[in-house]
């Protein structure tokens, strides 16, 4: 899978591209959804594509940014991030991921992520982290969907940060959830 040499495509009409500050508006398209609408992402107010293209752009510096095309349209988006300016975390990320919400539960994001992973180990990357909005009990802004998913896909959940997020007029905490790729 190497991502820098041409696109991935892991079965019919799916390929796995890096992202592109021009697909901002698009990735914003799928990005806002969550914001608007869940407590996955715990930002209140929907980006400008202006910045949302400065983040992609910002963020490629150091790590990689996929996208996730199906039949010539962006399904979703992963990228890592650094997780501290301290030089002994330099082997650990944490990772985001956004899906279309119309096309959740297609398997979108375990290919997203493997092709994530690939370019991680590529670079020396070992631990990942990810950082999941949670509720015990589901509500209208939030299921264990994204939990779940991580699990899949070999995370262990490492911990939990109780009611750290207010949206919606109510608290949700914050699960960690790391997997090693050694």
């Amino acid at each position: 899978m190497d991502i820098k040499n041409g696109p991935l495509t892991p079965s019919p009409g799916v390929m796995i591209r890096e992202a592109r500050p021009e697909d901002a508006e698009r990735l914003l398209e799928i990005y806002s959804y969550y914001v608007l609408s869940t407590a996955v992402s715990f930002e209140y107010a929907v980006p400008t594509v202006e910045e949302f293209a400065e983040r992609i752009r910002k963020i490629k510096r150091n790590y990689p940014y996929l996208v996730c095309l199906k039949d010539d349209r962006i399904i979703g988006y992963v990228y890592a991030s650094r997780y501290s300016t301290r030089e002994a975390y330099a082997w650990t990320v944490t990772t985001s991921i956004y899906i279309d919400k119309d096309h959740r539960r297609c398997g979108a994001g375990t290919v997203l992520y493997k092709a994530l992973e690939e370019e991680l180990k590529k670079r020396g990357i070992i631990n990942l982290l990810a950082g999941v909005a949670y509720i015990d009990e589901e509500d209208e802004y939030l299921s264990h969907d994204s939990c779940c998913f991580h699990l899949r896909e070999g995370y262990s959940e490492v911990a939990l940060m109780r009611s750290v997020g207010k949206k919606f007029d109510r608290w949700y905490d914050l699960k960690w959830y790391q997997k090693r790729l050694l």
